[in-house]
């Protein structure tokens, strides 16, 4: 089972990023879809979430209006799209996976928004 993030990086403040979770050695489209990050010195926090089919999606209060998370189920890839990043957003965010007692994690991608 992998988990594989990309695209984070640095960012100026009011910029956008898209970040990517490949996932391989599970049936991707059984699962539901989580993004969320871990800033220094603070818990981890759910940032968004997607059902398996897609329909159904979430955020956290914080993320409303400058996040979207979508997934493709026929290329196994989860997405958040995130704009209007703000120096709080900068965290590692991880991608996950959960269905029934199943949970898997990626190793995390660092955003960090600073001018």
């Amino acid at each position: 089972v992998q988990l594989v993030e990309s695209g984070g990086g640095s960012v100026q403040p009011g910029g956008s990023l898209t970040l990517s979770c490949a996932a391989s050695g599970f049936t991707f489209s059984n699962y539901d879809m989580r993004w969320y990050r871990q800033a220094p010195g603070k818990e981890r926090e759910l940032v968004a979430a997607i059902a398996s089919a897609g329909g159904s999606t979430n955020y956290a209060d914080s993320m409303k209006g400058r996040s979207t998370i979508s997934r493709g189920n026929a290329k196994n890839t989860v997405y958040l799209q995130m704009n209007s990043l703000k120096p709080e957003d900068t965290a590692v965010y991880y991608c996950h996976a959960r269905w029934s007692k199943n949970r898997y994690w990626g190793q995390g991608t660092q955003v960090t928004v600073s001018s």
